[in-house]
């Protein structure tokens, strides 16, 4: 096989290594990929799974609100959020695989029993009268709590799933960029030993068949026509200067030949003796010439000269060995200018590799931060819809325990209204203060619920809360006003209302305790 050959193959494996190698980085790249696109679906899924936890707790909101004001208005409130609900649940459907679609199924049954019992259940005792009653459901004891907790129980179940799923893409994606960041060390590696070990075969087979061409000639120059010359069969370049050197030995032996001939002819003329000495002089000197050249060659060759040319001026019968050597060191310099070009295409391959590693490497860097802002971010979402949901029920009970006092209250006042039946004048200016008593109990109910509400929008400090605040001190002003009035008047009916009196001051009592209850 030709030098040439042999080279190329030498660099063909190298070039096969690189080619495994980038085949192994382009997987892992497409791994990385799937690994990062199913971590962003779980990112999207555990951000719906909150959504439908904030509507939850606003369609609870939004109960109370009637409970405790019987507002229509606060029920279309509750149809509005659970269909942002059930809306959340059908988009975690599409966008969560079938297996782990039960918990959704569950969650939406579970609304559905918790808006038959306390919703449909709570309009109904109200339109039966027994407002009391339902608003004890809503208390810290109530029968809402034991409705829901199945929907927020299987919430959880929804975001303990994803937040299994989403560390498993994590850790395939980090798997991923570790075995692409492997392939290309490895690869590299390989291509480097590879590169060495073709190098260091080629150099053998070109400098070793050369050297020992040159022993060869050496001998022969000393007159060993006995050497066997090994590689004369060989079908590449060093297989012909093989064949030329045993040319040369076979002239040396027909040389040796000649003179015991021309010994044993002693009877030869001196003048025939000495024509044929000279032609063997002659003939051993154009030899030489042609020895020296090629021995020169040979020696520039091991020395990595392969500019160097047969040029010497040689006898015809050493043309062939003049022109074999020229044609095998052209050969050897071409073959020698293709590894050299394949040696440059192998330093760009790896400069691509090097720069798609660190691609790679900028690449899982950035979607490692943006996986730690979005779970920063849910973490927020948690917190916020944990604080609206205790905010609501600390504002509940507050508010209920303040209804309660109205009650007794107005119990009280009918009582001082019974008595006073005699002053119609007076009765009639008390009732309207009563009535405005009354109106202001049930603003301070109603917006002590919207300050409830405003706490839970308000996701840093709560501005909202502090307006609601303001207008339940301003309405506890007008609650003092109206019960100065009242005391006026039965300043005014002392000998008529004796026992009105003492009723309406424990009336005053009443909405006093109502008002410190409320600014509380």
């Amino acid at each position: 096989m030709p030098v040439g050959r042999k080279l190329l193959m030498a660099f063909g494996l190298v070039l096969a290594a690189i080619a495994i190698m980038g085949a192994v980085v382009v997987t892992s790249l497409l791994k990385l990929d799937a690994a990062g696109e199913h971590s962003r679906q779980e990112n999207q899924a555990n951000s719906t799974a909150a959504t439908a936890e904030f509507y939850m707790t606003r369609q609870e909101n939004a109960v109370r609100g009637y409970l405790l004001s019987q507002d229509p208005y606060y029920i279309e409130r509750v149809d509005a959020h659970r269909a942002k609900f059930l809306a959340a649940m059908e988009q975690l459907r599409n966008e969560l695989p079938a297996e782990r679609a039960a918990p959704i199924a569950k969650a939406i049954d579970a609304n559905a029993v918790w808006y038959r019992n306390v919703v449909e259940g709570g309009v109904a005792l109200v339109r039966e009268g027994r407002g009391a009653q339902a608003v004890q459901m809503v208390g810290r004891t109530g029968a809402a709590d034991t409705y829901v907790a199945p929907v927020e129980e299987a919430i959880d179940e929804i975001k303990a799933a994803n937040d299994v799923a989403l560390t498993a893409s994590q850790e395939a994606e980090a798997a991923a960029s570790r075995a692409a960041m492997l392939a290309v060390v490895v690869g590299l590696i390989a291509a480097l030993v590879i590169a060495l070990a073709a190098g260091f075969v080629a150099t053998r087979a070109i400098t070793r068949p050369i050297f020992t061409m040159i022993g060869y000639m050496q001998k022969l120059m000393a007159g060993d026509t006995s050497i066997q010359i090994v590689g004369a069969d060989r079908k590449d370049e060093f297989g012909k200067m093989g064949q030329a050197i045993v040319a040369f030995r076979d002239a040396a032996i027909d040389k040796v030949r000649v003179e015991k001939e021309a010994l044993a002819q002693r009877s030869m003329s001196e003048q025939e003796r000495a024509a044929n000495e000279a032609d063997k002089a002659r003939a051993a000197a154009e030899d030489k010439v042609a020895l020296d050249a090629l021995a020169d060659g040979l020696s520039a060759m091991a020395n990595g000269d392969l500019t160097h040319r047969f040029t010497v001026e040689v006898a015809p019968r050493s043309e062939s060995l003049k022109s074999d050597f020229n044609a095998a060191i052209a050969q050897l310099q071409q073959a020698v200018s293709v590894v050299v070009a394949n040696i440059s295409g192998i330093r760009s391959g790896a400069g691509e590799i090097s720069q798609a590693a660190d691609d790679l490497s900028r690449r899982t860097e950035q979607q490692a931060a943006s996986l730690e802002e979005t779970a920063a971010a849910l973490d927020e979402i948690t917190a916020t819809v944990n604080k609206t949901a205790s905010g609501a029920r600390q504002a509940s009970d507050v508010v209920q325990a303040a209804r309660g006092d109205a009650e007794k209250s107005g119990v009280v006042v009918r009582d001082a209204v019974s008595a006073m039946q005699a002053i119609e004048g007076s009765s009639n200016q008390i009732n309207q203060i009563i009535g405005v008593i009354d109106e202001i109990a049930f603003q301070t109910n109603l917006l002590a619920l919207n300050a409830g509400v405003e706490a839970a929008r308000a996701g840093d400090a709560g501005r909202g809360f502090a307006v609601v605040a303001s207008e339940v001190r301003a309405l506890a002003q007008r609650s003092a006003e109206a019960a100065k009035e009242i005391k006026t008047l039965i300043s005014a009916s002392t000998g008529q209302v004796g026992a009105g009196v003492k009723l309406v001051g424990e009336t005053g009592e009443a909405l006093q305790r109502i008002v410190d209850r409320v600014a509380e």
